[in-house]
């Protein structure tokens, strides 16, 4: 029972967090006139500040002596800052710079790289369908770099940083509040001097922008660090193969905004491609819920089996009688 409530938790978490991320494109054009970086920079400090005050309130400190004696998991918590770092930064300026739709394949692509992962590095074996659904990706970017002319590198870029998070996430094995706590921790240094930096040289726009700018740049802390602690508990939660489809959310929300809010164009050979990635995210879920429904199968047949079955009357073993009972005329009434 507490195996199945751990993992409705992170399905939960999941939904909740691929959601928002769903959205948040919408939210990144109302930071201009701030650049990408300064937004990245807002995001580090700001998220720190509201996942302190998530610590202070709950009174989860002790987990820090814990980290601090472990330099193998200070590492990874370090690798996780830097990749979640691109892919924040390229992320903002992709969507501020009219590339929502290019963005959102990233994302629809990242599935296809998490189960990559999971075989090149996990040791997981792929299923014939996984197998043509991964190979069907590859064709979706071949397509898309012959129509671009170069490959689609915002796409991949957002894919492999994102999915090495999850993958590193994965081996942290920490809560999604303390690991985020631990990431923004490494970030903080580094934004908070950008950011004095760029208030020394006139160029910041926290102040400049007026009242309701800064309050926006402080709302990147909420903005950033809600999915991210849902995501981070969803991790320790439930499979890669698991996060891979529950990403397909995400988007889809932001392909549709793309298009519709946005305006993005959508010429043919860009059409053709996503045509691919959708064709091969169908095998997977396919083969996702065949295969579930074929494990819940098995499952529930050797529970059958293996339960202890009542014997029938007629095929009990008879009580062996002492030798002097095999005479008494009362020895078959006894049996």
């Amino acid at each position: 029972m507490a195996g199945t409530n751990e993992q409705r938790a992170g399905l939960l978490s999941g939904f909740g967090a691929y959601g928002l991320w769903g959205v948040v494109p919408l939210f990144w054009p109302l930071l201009k006139p701030s650049g990408a970086i300064e937004i990245l920079a807002h995001r580090m400090v700001w998220s720190l500040a509201v996942v302190g005050i998530a610590l202070l309130a709950l009174r989860r400190w002790a987990w820090i002596g814990e980290l601090v004696r472990q330099p193998k998991k200070l590492g990874l918590i370090a690798v996780a800052a830097a990749v979640i770092t691109v892919n924040w930064g390229l992320y903002i300026w992709s969507v501020n710079n009219g590339h929502v739709v290019e963005a959102s394949l990233g994302y629809f692509i990242n599935p296809l790289v998490t189960i990559a992962m999971g075989v090149l590095l996990l040791g997981e074996r792929l299923r014939p369908a996984q197998w043509v659904a991964v190979s069907t990706g590859v064709a979706a970017v071949l397509v898309l770099a012959i129509g671009y002319g170069n490959p689609p590198w915002i796409s991949l870029v957002l894919a492999f940083s994102f999915a090495t998070y999850g993958l590193v996430k994965k081996k942290v094995n920490m809560s999604g509040l303390e690991s985020l706590s631990a990431e923004t921790a490494v970030l903080f240094i580094p934004a908070l001097g950008y950011l004095l930096r760029l208030g020394a040289q006139g160029d910041a726009t926290f102040v400049s922008a007026g009242a309701g700018h800064a309050a926006l740049l402080a709302a990147t802390g909420v903005v950033t660090a809600a999915p991210l602690v849902l995501f981070g508990a969803a991790a320790i939660r439930v499979p890669l193969s698991t996060l891979g489809l529950l990403q397909y959310l995400a988007p889809v929300f932001q392909f549709a905004i793309g298009i519709l809010y946005f305006h993005e164009a959508m010429p043919p050979e860009r059409w053709a491609g996503f045509a691919l990635v959708w064709l091969a995210l169908t095998l997977l879920t396919w083969d996702a819920f065949r295969t579930a429904r074929r494990t819940r199968a098995q499952a529930t047949k050797l529970a059958a089996s293996t339960e202890p079955q009542p014997q029938p009357r007629s095929q009990r073993i008879p009580r062996p009688l002492p030798a002097d009972e095999g005479s008494s005329p009362y020895a078959a009434r006894e049996q």
